[in-house]
């Protein structure tokens, strides 16, 4: 027998929850293959199991969290199915019946006493019984685990999920003088007055046809906690634009075609925005920074976040060097982060460091928005949909321009207010003459 362990996944990450098992009990299984995929508050990890042989039993469930270095299954030897195969090995074997008749004393095989054998097989009967109930519950392999730890009757837990399997959970809240899973009302007397008022409460409160409960994922949870001590702990204001995308527009019109050609990639508006970020860092390195205690750490390198909306949540995978990179480097880039993040297989070290975000809420059709700040970063630039507007082209001329709106929001501890406007200054600048981000190093 051996266990398969949670491995060490990152500094940062302790622990992780079980998103599906990719084997099930029973299941033959290889050295180096996968057997569990793991959500961890960042991305989604494939276990692999060290060891050939079975999968003789589960010891986590599809939904728990388990900790670096936890045992979360058990493989037995080549072609052994466990327990389960054992045992029945061991009820075919006559040599085991022929011990069990050797214990019977001599009144015993003359006979014996009815009324004793009628109480052992009552005894028998009844503990059969229990043990027949709790296979039939729908039991969670966890689950089962604790119980037989615990000597716990699994028939006499309360299930708490919608389906009546029992879960890990159920077994550690468990109290002896609890309502039976599956216990129905004819099984047990009902004192209506006392009942009716609970009944009328419980409609009011939650009708179960009228709701959804979803529990929030591992990232979806870390998401929401990290945004909220953002806002906690940062001193965060932001400040806005607007850029004439005209000139980016008739560029890329220009070059598109050679570009692809050359490139085999297509020529976008984030490779602009990416070069024109890095330039505007240069300017105000202190958006280019982060606060550690009563430090202030300048990072003299440029990884550009860049906020990918994916079916888990939002994830920021990072463009590592978009100084050192061309228009054709930072565009492969983002097409293949972009790519991984919407098919879940962006890695810890797409995620890990990042010194500034961009966040692009124009894709989904935003005018205007105030971006959080990806801590400990202290700034992120928000870009929104290009909108046809009237601008005004000198006293005499208005003209219909493709205008976005750009946000800036930064941490106000480190930051003023004046950096923050010269960033963006710098931003628009460069965006309406993008000819000039080639001399920009």
């Amino acid at each position: 027998m051996a266990e398969i362990k949670v491995p060490e996944l990152a500094e940062s990450i302790t622990e992780g929850t079980i998103a599906q098992w990719l084997k099930k009990k029973g299941d033959q299984v290889e050295k180096g293959e996968y057997v569990v995929e793991l959500e961890t508050d960042k991305v989604n990890v494939e276990i692999i199991s060290d060891y050939d042989g079975v999968l003789t039993e589960l010891l986590a469930e599809e939904g728990d969290t388990v900790k670096v270095g936890e045992a979360i299954a058990i493989v037995g030897e080549q072609g052994s199915a466990g327990n389960d195969q054992n045992t029945a090995e061991a009820g075919n074997n006559p040599n085991t019946a022929v011990a069990g008749r050797e214990t019977e004393s001599p009144d015993e095989r003359a006979g014996g006493s009815s009324e004793a054998k009628k109480t052992e097989t009552s005894k028998s009967g009844e503990q059969s019984g229990a043990e027949e109930a709790s296979e039939r519950i729908i039991a969670s392999p966890a689950a089962r685990k604790l119980a037989r730890e615990k000597g716990i009757d699994l028939s006499k837990v309360t299930s708490q999920d919608p389906l009546g399997r029992v879960r890990k959970q159920d077994v550690e809240s468990f109290t002896p003088g609890q309502k039976a899973t599956g216990e129905s009302a004819a099984q047990k007397p009902v004192d209506e007055k006392a009942a009716a008022p609970k009944a009328a409460t419980a409609g009011n409160s939650a009708d179960d046809s009228r709701v959804e409960r979803i529990k929030m994922s591992r990232r979806r949870q870390t998401i929401a906690n990290r945004l909220v001590e953002v806002q906690q702990t940062a001193a965060m204001l932001t400040t806005f634009n607007e850029v004439d995308m005209t000139a980016v527009m008739e560029l890329r019109k220009k070059w598109k075609d050679r570009f692809y050609e050359e490139n085999d990639v297509r020529l976008g508006f984030m490779s602009f925005f990416t070069k024109a970020v890095v330039a505007a860092l240069k300017k105000t390195p202190y958006l280019n920074a982060e606060i550690q205690g009563d430090e202030i750490v300048l990072k003299k390198f440029y990884d550009i976040g860049v906020a990918v909306a994916a079916d888990e949540g939002l994830v920021v995978p990072v463009i590592r060097d978009a100084d050192r990179k061309n228009f054709a480097e930072i565009e492969n880039d983002i097409n293949e982060l972009a790519e991984k993040a919407r098919t879940n297989k962006l890695s810890l070290k797409d995620l890990q460091g990042g010194s500034f975000t961009i966040t692009n809420g124009g894709v989904f059709g935003s005018l205007l928005s105030t971006p959080i700040i990806n801590g400990p970063q202290v700034g992120i630039l928000g870009m929104h949909t290009i909108q046809l507007r009237p601008v005004a082209i000198d006293k005499d001329r208005m003209e219909n321009r493709p205008m976005m709106y750009i946000a800036l929001s930064y941490d106000h501890r480190i930051v003023d207010g004046k950096e923050a406007v010269t960033f963006l200054k710098r931003i628009k600048e460069l965006m309406e003459d993008p000819e000039s981000l080639l001399l920009q190093g």
